[in-house]
């Protein structure tokens, strides 16, 4: 329970931001979130999800009770976020102003993956390669160079401006504040994988700027960094418990058992938290890097002059190679046997049926496990072997990068061979088992698990001091089944649904105008939305269009007229900052400008007032049933009798329909109309639960003759 010294400090914490913020509006909102933050994080192992509609003031709300909640149990607060842009607004702006308000001093650190970090030593060794690149080598010293043809004009001098700002300490590394453009080819040269890192043995480990942004986390009271980066923590092996028995997390962040976690954007981290699970081999691209692979090892056992590494001589680990490669190209032959694609699928999947594959490929499989399982262990020796070394240079320090990174890919192929090999538990839900072929006809296999509910528990619920998660849209209104399954939430989770702290039923119409075709005809349901676009949208104020399909996307645009496309900017033809930027600007100068996006514009949009006035969704947001992690999971409630339409597509497409809408009314001044050009909401029996479940709008339902 909160101590009474906790709760005046929230309530002081609170009073202050009231008196201290420009503007400020008391919301009955946000008071009820700072007590159930306050209340889930003051106890023991507490959880709560909280959805707290636009204009809450969350982050606000989380960081009244979590900082004041973390000071007093002499714990770390970590907040986690879906997105860059959240980072940076907590980072530069709200933090530091609640931190200021209150006249608290505490250090604060921002958490990225090393992804996100310039490496110093690829930075050196992709400048000095680019004169050898230029050359032309083959065989072993080609394996080891970063470029694979020679640079671009623009490369070269990107990179010559960032080793110059790096050198000159006007860079900190920080990839996303970059003071070069860099292009897609150059940046996975200059920065690394935890494969290719060579932690504590670099040369440039001390000026690393991912090590010295680790130092500042070990340091901070106050963590902010990615979902992403948090959940692969938290699957990381960490220290024994008190038991002794081994652990999860604070490998890379601070222990679970040390962390009060706010997930914000929380209905990312379902989907995020089945990605980290998710493995998948492309089986000729392995078949070439296994090749490679045998130049590299051959190098290390010349650099090193040892004749066994691992407990293997040279011959010995090439015929481990040679034994795994060829058993990868028996199971190819073997799933091109059985299996014939569809020649007019675009994209041909063979997907098992609750995730049971052809009995001989999970015999290969079987085999591989144990192969790619032994290989992995030698090679493990062999890199260790070659980062120790003393005095190597150059050469020793792009071998221990390669071999690393040789090391991560034979990791994913484990992953891949064990999912597919290995028996799935009873009353739980099947890995999703699948091969695809590719444009190129490359076969790749694929495993994934198809639900976060294990994962979670094992590594977040039962481990974590506390967890709050918080979004715009977690419910069905205000039903939260299907996220609570979807996370695997512990029974005594506390779940709120906060009311809008917006007069929606004045400041915005929600309008389903009559229309001749459903989604379901693509092409005459495009026909009548550019129709209905050309004649009925202001196209002289700002709008936004919600598409589920590039396909449709594009296809209402060729059918547009012209004077209406030119006012027109669609996702993909610019970056989303850019393409926002624009669209902003013509608003500015009464000109009119129109958004057209995909899913990504459908959340995390901020456009308030007269830069979009309407919004337009063209079809209910359905998840697309081909996808074979879906596919799996409803098949699973199938065989147990449950309905997969009822119990997750309806829900899940009524919080996306909500996460749209919610595009529209981003303050208490804003007005404008939503429409959806679906008529399912009206023709369909689970239509009306889904407009029950939305905001309340004023409603306007043309009704057909």
């Amino acid at each position: 329970m909160l101590a009474d010294s906790t709760k005046d400090a929230i309530r002081a914490a609170y009073a202050r931001l009231k008196e201290g913020l420009p503007g400020f509006r008391a919301r009955a909102s946000q008071g009820r979130m700072i007590a159930e933050v306050a209340k889930a994080l003051g106890q023991s192992g507490g959880v709560a999800v909280i959805e707290a509609p636009t204009g809450t003031g969350k982050s606000m709300a989380y960081l009244i009770a979590g900082v004041e909640v973390a000071r007093f149990q002499k714990k770390k607060l970590l907040i986690a976020t879906a997105t860059v842009a959240l980072q940076e607004q907590l980072v530069q702006r709200d933090i530091p102003l609640y931190l200021q308000l209150n006249g608290i001093e505490a250090k604060v650190a921002l958490a990225k993956g090393r992804g996100r970090y310039m490496c110093p030593r690829n930075l050196m060794l992709a400048a000095t390669s680019i004169h050898d690149a230029q050359l032309g080598l083959a065989g072993f010293e080609a394996d080891l160079l970063l470029w694979n043809k020679p640079p671009q004009a623009r490369d070269k001098q990107a990179l010559a401006k960032l080793r110059e700002a790096f050198d000159r300490n006007e860079w900190d590394g920080d990839m996303d504040s970059a003071p070069e453009p860099v292009s897609d080819l150059l940046r996975p040269m200059i920065t690394t994988s935890a494969g290719g890192c060579t932690n504590r043995k670099c040369s440039q480990f001390m000026i690393c700027p991912f090590f010295i942004a680790r130092r500042a986390v070990d340091d901070a009271e106050i963590i902010v960094a990615n979902q992403d980066l948090v959940l692969a923590d938290l699957t990381m092996p960490g220290e024994n418990g008190g038991d002794g028995v081994p652990g999860w997390g604070g490998v890379i962040l601070p222990r679970p058992d040390e962390t009060l976690y706010i997930f914000d954007e929380g209905h990312h981290v379902p989907g995020k938290a089945i990605d980290r699970g998710a493995a998948e081999v492309y089986m000729s691209v392995t078949v070439r890097q296994l090749s490679r692979l045998g130049r590299q090892v051959h190098a290390a056992y010349s650099l090193t002059d040892k004749e066994r590494l691992g407990k293997l001589s040279l011959e010995q680990g090439d015929e481990k190679l040679q034994e795994l490669s060829n058993t990868l190209e028996e199971l190819e032959k073997e799933i091109r046997l059985g299996w014939l694609p569809d020649p007019a699928a675009t994209e041909p999947i063979y997907r098992g049926s609750l995730g049971q594959l052809p009995e001989p490929w999970v015999e290969h499989a079987r085999v591989l496990d144990v192969l790619a399982g032994e290989v992995q262990r030698w090679l493990g020796a062999v890199r260790r072997a070659v980062v120790e070394m003393t005095d190597g240079g150059p050469t020793q320090e792009a071998l221990s990068r390669e071999l690393g990174i040789a090391l991560e890919r034979i990791g994913k192929q484990v992953a891949c061979w064990r999912a597919w090999s290995s028996d799935d538990p009873k009353n739980v839900p099947p890995l999703a088992r699948w091969v695809t072929l590719g444009a190129d006809q490359q076969l790749v296999c694929h495993a994934s698990a198809v639900s976060a509910a294990g994962l979670l528990r094992n590594v977040l619920w039962d481990n974590a001091s506390g967890v709050v998660m918080t979004s715009a849209t977690l419910s069905a209104g205000g039903n939260f089944r299907g996220f609570a399954d979807a996370v695997g939430l512990p029974d005594d989770a506390v779940t709120l649904s906060l009311p809008s702290p917006f007069d929606l039923a004045t400041q915005a119409r929600l309008e389903v105008p009559v229309m001749r075709t459903l989604p379901d005809a693509r092409e005459a349901h495009a026909e009548e939305i550019s129709e209905w676009l050309a004649a009925n949208l202001d196209w002289d104020a700002g709008n936004l269009v919600l598409f589920t399909s590039r396909v449709k996307l594009e296809r209402v645009l060729q059918k547009l007229p012209i004077a209406r496309v030119r006012k027109v900017r669609a996702q993909g033809s610019l970056g989303k900052s850019q393409l926002v930027a624009e669209h902003c600007a013509d608003i500015e100068a009464g000109k009119g400008s129109t958004l057209f996006g995909l899913a990504s514009f459908g959340e995390g949009l901020d456009l308030p007032g007269k830069f979009c006035e309407t919004v337009v969704i063209t079809q209910l947001p359905f998840a697309v049933p081909t996808d074979p992690v879906g596919a799996t999971y409803a098949e699973w409630l199938e065989s147990r009798g449950r309905n997969p339409f009822i119990e997750v597509s309806i829900p899940e497409a009524t919080r996306l329909l909500t996460q749209y809408c919610g595009r529209l009314i981003r303050n208490e001044t804003d007005h404008g109309r939503i429409v959806l050009l679906d008529r399912r909401v009206v023709t369909k029996r689970y239509g009306a639960g889904m407009l029950r479940a939305l905001p309340p709008f004023e409603r306007v339902i043309e009704r057909a003759a």
